[in-house]
């Protein structure tokens, strides 16, 4: 059978590591990039009579997505102990959440650069929120690297504070699965929850798919891939999981619920091991960690609710008359979105500075590979550079020497920069003289233009700007030109 007569239904555990100074029960440092094993105690070890101590910070930061997300938060939370064989975890079992999480319900929603760049033309469901199952708060598991005929353990990130974020059976193909931890990485990176770079591990995924046939309500038999640890490793996953799973089943080959592995290098997946239920873990109730009240952090929390991308998005919109599309790009990031509002700040050319920013700033900063915040020229350059060919001053061609200049040398002016090379306004009377000079000398473009080909205007303004070397505003000559033409 074609693939269009099955119906593929995703699930995502999204793992994500809560930006904290230290671990989750104990006060060893957080962080990435510290030498390996050195940031471990008795407690993230393991160690017979250690006892665990909550972090407070951590919690807030969780009840906190939750608010982002539109989920609620139960009045009292408590902790579980999730027993199961733990290569990389010291105490063989992992302080978690199993029936009162901090967080319950709520949504994602997808937005629409968030989505693969090849998918943004074609969104299936435009506006859609993806439904969340909870958040629960835990520890994250030590690093494990696999060497050929080896493995290493860091148990620096054992014990760190991680959110498992748990979506409903509510995603229909791997666009959507895509765009769910792209909007959902800006979400957590606005309120400062988290980095969420999953090139650092900061950020995992593990998804669940089943697949049925059409006209069938049952779902599919699930089968979960493991720690995924990129976007683009979780929308090829996704298709060739879902693309195998049909092939067998048109084979009439039954599926078996199992935990698979990914291998970006074949592009294929693998069985791990048949899938364990929940009662496999083991669940039982922490004996060593008293139920957490909210109510009073969940009160306190409310005042830290930031801006969010898509009321970000509609604001730029509204106060900027940028477009959507634009407002779209600018809020893409939180560092970017705070550049292109200092850089606007008090200006009357927002849609100019936007301009700006999305063609020049974030071209220049792909060709030399860096990120916003590498970004050498300062939000107040910027403004000056687009005031400058505002007031005429300098013509749009003109300020790009400029720019280019001024990311070699920041510390400068753009003004004083236009200076030294010699980028001065011409003199308006010369300018109209020159105007007059070309149209005379031009009969025969005269009459083309106004015998209705309005465009060929644009001839004399090439014609002007070449003969004034390039010093005039080419926007004034364009007014002049079409004023003295009757246009």
């Amino acid at each position: 059978m074609p693939r269009e007569d099955y119906i593929a239904t995703i699930g995502l555990e999204v793992h994500c590591q809560i930006t904290a100074q230290s671990k989750m029960f104990c006060a060893c440092r957080a962080g990435y990039g510290h030498e390996p094993n050195t940031n471990v105690c008795p407690v993230c070890l393991g160690l017979p009579g250690a006892l665990p101590v909550l972090n407070k910070h951590a919690i807030e930061q969780t009840i906190l997505a939750g608010m982002l997300l539109n989920c609620t938060t139960p009045p009292i939370s408590k902790w579980d102990r999730k027993n199961y064989f733990y290569p990389d975890m010291p105490k063989n079992f992992q302080l978690t959440q199993f029936d009162l999480p901090l967080c319950g319900g709520g949504g994602v929603p997808l937005y629409d650069l968030a989505y693969h760049k090849d998918a943004q033309k074609h969104i299936p469901k435009p506006g859609k929120v993806v439904k969340m199952d909870r958040i629960h708060l835990e520890e994250d598991v030590a690093k494990s690297t696999h060497l050929a005929s080896s493995s290493t353990i860091d148990y620096n990130r054992a014990g760190t504070p991680l959110m498992e974020i748990v979506t409903e059976p509510d995603i229909d193909c791997a666009e959507e699965a895509y765009a769910y931890i792209k909007s959902l990485q800006q979400i957590l990176q606005y309120a400062k929850i988290s980095d969420a770079d999953m090139d650092k591990g900061q950020m995992r995924c593990d998804v669940n798919i089943s697949v049925r046939k059409k006209g069938t309500t049952e779902l599919g038999t699930k089968l979960e891939i493991k720690n995924l640890n990129s976007t683009s490793s979780v929308r090829s996953a996704i298709y060739y999981e879902i693309d195998r799973q049909i092939e067998e089943l048109d084979m009439g080959i039954e599926q078996v619920q199992a935990t698979l592995a990914w291998d970006p290098n074949t592009g294929q997946t693998s069985v791990m091991r048949i899938k364990e239920d929940s009662h496999d873990y083991r669940y039982f109730p922490e004996p060593d960690l008293l139920p957490v009240n909210t109510a009073e952090m969940f009160e306190k929390m409310k005042a830290f609710v930031p801006e969010l991308p898509h009321d970000k998005r509609d604001r730029f919109v509204s106060d900027y008359g940028v477009s959507a599309y634009d407002a779209g790009v600018l809020t893409s990031g939180l560092k970017l979105a705070d550049y292109f509002e200092l850089a606007a700040k008090g200006s009357n050319f927002g849609k100019k500075v936007a301009n700006w920013i999305i063609n020049t700033l974030l071209g220049k900063l792909n060709e030399t590979f860096l990120t916003i915040g590498d970004n050498p020229v300062k939000p107040e350059s910027l403004r000056e550079l687009v005031e400058l060919v505002e007031a005429g001053t300098i013509s749009n061609n003109q300020a790009k020497d400029v720019f280019s200049a001024l990311w070699d040398a920041p510390e400068k002016k753009p003004a004083d920069i236009a200076k030294s090379m010699g980028f001065e306004p011409a003199d308006n009377s010369a300018i109209e003289t020159i105007i007059d000079e070309i149209i005379a000398a031009n009969p025969e473009k005269v009459a083309e233009i106004q015998g209705g080909n309005a465009k060929a205007a644009n001839w004399f303004t090439g014609q002007v700007m070449k003969a004034s070397r390039g010093k005039a505003n080419p926007k004034m000559v364009s007014d002049y030109i079409k004023v003295k033409l009757g246009l």
